[in-house]
């Protein structure tokens, strides 16, 4: 018998290094944490996003892992609560001692206290939040990373559909949120390049009545009303713009609302909609040519049969988080240095929200070219302005 094993831990050590894994490695797994807010206000986001990252680290570890190396992922829920993502992320770092973290509690104030805790560790941490402060600026932000868009690039891109329309008097009517006061940040520095007179409201994310913001922006005169939130104050907005008449201007909803529940929730105020998103919610709709309809077109197949309905972007945020996390081990290992240099250096990879390159000034990895605008029509979202 002692014979007989010790030819199958031979075949089998052949085996590792002719692939180029080693017992050592093979023994060895990749730590990723990850933490997301699946209960509380952000659970509608935190759900789905959780769920993107259960496919990729599946998919990962059904290949046989990065290199021989199975993902060990370490979940915590944040519960939409700041403090309780802290306390997790010192878990993370101090107890499980994972080798990365993936996921900024599913809102980007939670991210935003989570980022300063992994540059102290010295730990890589990739955000699947929105804010672009997150990220910036990269001389305080060495070990922190982004799979989604910024907000000036997305606000860009707005300004590109509205020069199109000649609409030059907007408003931005923008929660108090990280998210929202991001936004706020960069259209000012904005406005003035692509000439813009905007106007400037704010509300709390809990609010319900925002009629007084509504009747100062259709005073303005305002041609088009930008909406930043990604909670269903988004809904009251809506409801409340068409209660005032001003369902004949412009609607525009930020990346962040774009959810079908959303969507259902809001009825017909959402008819005239136009949101500002990744490619990923219309995968199908997008031309041929397009290097990215393959990929979001095979992830929405696994996601509707996993869970029998469609994914959001939310969805595609996490499910390329981690598959950023695979390159950089794939070409770091467990050396966080390393880890850190090999995200930095991620270029062209066809994702399933764009196209990420990162840079060691830009540590977002999506550009404008990975924004559309879509609208909602007939029960799904639709393609409405491809460049």
């Amino acid at each position: 018998m002692s014979g007989a094993f010790a030819k199958i831990a031979g075949a089998a050590l052949a085996i590792m290094a002719a692939t180029g894994v080693s017992a050592a490695s093979a023994q060895e797994t990749i730590k990723i944490g990850s933490i997301l807010s699946v209960t509380g206000p952000a659970a509608f986001l935190g759900e789905d996003m959780k769920a993107g990252m259960e496919i990729a680290v599946e998919e990962i570890n059904a290949a046989g892992g990065i290199n021989g190396r199975k993902v060990d992922w370490v979940f915590y829920d944040a519960e939409s609560q700041t403090q309780k993502a802290m306390s997790a992320t010192r878990r993370l770092l101090t107890q499980d001692r994972v080798d990365m973290i993936v996921g900024g509690g599913s809102m980007s104030g939670i991210a935003l206290a989570m980022a300063p805790m992994a540059e102290q560790a010295k730990v890589p941490f990739i955000s699947t939040e929105g804010a672009m402060n997150i990220v910036q600026p990269v001389s305080e932000r060495k070990w922190t990373f982004k799979s989604t868009v910024d907000d000036d690039s997305v606000l860009d891109r707005i300004a590109d559909y509205l020069a199109k329309k000649d609409i030059r008097k907007v408003a931005l009517l923008a929660d108090s949120s990280g998210f929202g006061q991001s936004a706020t940040e960069q259209m000012k520095l904005l406005a003035p390049k692509r000439q813009l007179d905007v106007t400037y409201e704010a509300f709390n994310p809990a609010d319900t009545d925002m009629t007084a913001q509504l009747t100062r922006i259709r005073d303005s005169g305002a041609q088009a009303i930008i909406c930043w939130t990604v909670t269903p104050a988004g809904v009251v907005f809506l409801k409340q713009a068409q209660q005032l008449g001003l369902g004949d201007r412009t609607l525009v909803h930020s990346y962040g609302f774009v959810s079908q529940r959303y969507m259902d929730l809001a009825g017909d105020a959402a008819k005239n909609l136009l949101l500002v998103s990744v490619k990923f919610p219309v995968g199908d709709q997008l031309p041929d040519s397009d290097p990215l309809k393959p990929r979001v077109q095979e992830l929405i197949q696994k996601f509707q049969k996993r869970y029998g309905r469609p994914p959001n972007q939310y969805v595609a945020q996490t499910y390329d988080a981690i598959q950023l996390a695979r390159l950089a081990v794939e070409k770091g290992g467990k050396d966080k240095a390393k880890l850190r240099d090999a995200l930095e250096a991620i270029a062209g990879y066809n994702g399933t929200g764009g196209t990420f390159t990162f840079t060691p000034a830009r540590h977002s990895g999506l550009s404008k070219d990975d924004i559309v605008m879509l609208d909602w029509k007939n029960g799904r979202f639709n393609l409405a302005d491809y460049r």
